[in-house]
């Protein structure tokens, strides 16, 4: 499919990892469409992938509302698989293996992701769209441009110990915030010049009383310092065209808050809008260094 170019002032959209909280992605392009910033391309990681497909998509407000309302629910990881943990328990008697484990099983959520996306395939979305995910055999970042959307998805969301790796195209994938929570790299590998990009905390215990807290305790400060080092490289060699909005919750919003998700929007278009100033001098000193290389 031949991409039709984008008219006016755009940026490539970078959505990072941060499960319900990602929504705020949607206030962020409704304050770049109401301002008049057309998006060139779009990287989304691990929960920011569904988002990004729904932008790749040209999904609208309300549309991606219901999507995330959808599809951000405790069902979809309320079913255990049986097998995952009897490997668990006895792994020599029921056959451990590292590339297909999972506590959770992920027919629900693959049914859910099929509902909204059916059969559209990375290539063919209207604006060019980035899924990263993590090869789990040596921890590199996948960039998934080509293949069934779904699949892709599935992989870039592959919690490690909940749900079971993906394989695709003789790799075997899991989270893509593993390798990278806020996968700017992408933008800039692709030629992107002028860059937004939206990352969250991952959010810390109250109170760690189960296992389960313990390991989401691991991964938060994992993720947490992954993506402050991996931000800090990526000023230093890209700061002069890159707007970072980290949208702050004074709320907290847990994994499946979707009652807040309305919030969760409203917030993350007022940081997109205290960023709007900076956004349009980057645009405007863009466009006048392309003019002359024109003339």
């Amino acid at each position: 499919m031949k991409r039709a170019p984008v008219q006016g002032p755009a940026v490539t959209l970078v959505i990072g990892s941060g499960s319900v909280k990602c929504a705020a992605a949607i206030g962020v392009v409704k304050a770049l469409t109401d301002a008049g910033i057309g998006i060139d391309r779009v990287v989304g990681c691990s929960g920011g992938a569904l988002f990004a497909a729904g932008v790749a998509l040209g999904f609208d407000t309300a549309r991606m509302t219901d999507v995330t309302l959808r599809t951000w629910t405790r069902k979809l990881t309320a079913k255990r698989s049986r097998m995952g943990f009897l490997r668990l328990l006895a792994p020599r008697l029921f056959g451990f293996r590292s590339d297909s484990f999972g506590l959770r099983d992920d027919g629900p959520m693959l049914s859910a992701f099929r509902d909204v996306f059916g059969q559209q395939r990375i290539e063919d979305t209207p604006i060019p769209l980035h899924i990263t995910a993590t090869d789990f055999m040596n921890g590199e970042l996948v960039d998934i441009v080509r293949g069934d959307l779904v699949d892709a998805l599935r992989a870039s969301v592959s919690l490690p110990l909940a749900f079971r790796p993906v394989k695709l195209d003789g790799r075997v994938l899991i989270d893509g915030y593993m390798s990278d929570p806020l996968p700017i790299s992408v933008a800039m590998k692709n030629g992107s010049r002028v860059i937004v990009a939206v990352g969250f905390e991952s959010p810390y215990q109250e109170s760690i009383r189960s296992a389960g807290r313990f390991a989401a305790q691991l991964s938060a400060i994992l993720a947490n310092n992954l993506q402050k080092s991996r931000l800090a490289f990526h000023s230093a060699a890209h700061h002069s065209e890159m707007i970072l909005i980290l949208p702050q919750f004074k709320q907290r919003v847990r994994l499946f808050d979707t009652d807040k998700v309305p919030y969760i929007i409203e917030e993350g278009e007022q940081a997109a809008l205290q960023q709007l100033p900076y956004l349009r001098a980057l645009l405007d000193a863009h466009r006048e260094r392309l003019e002359p290389a024109a003339a």
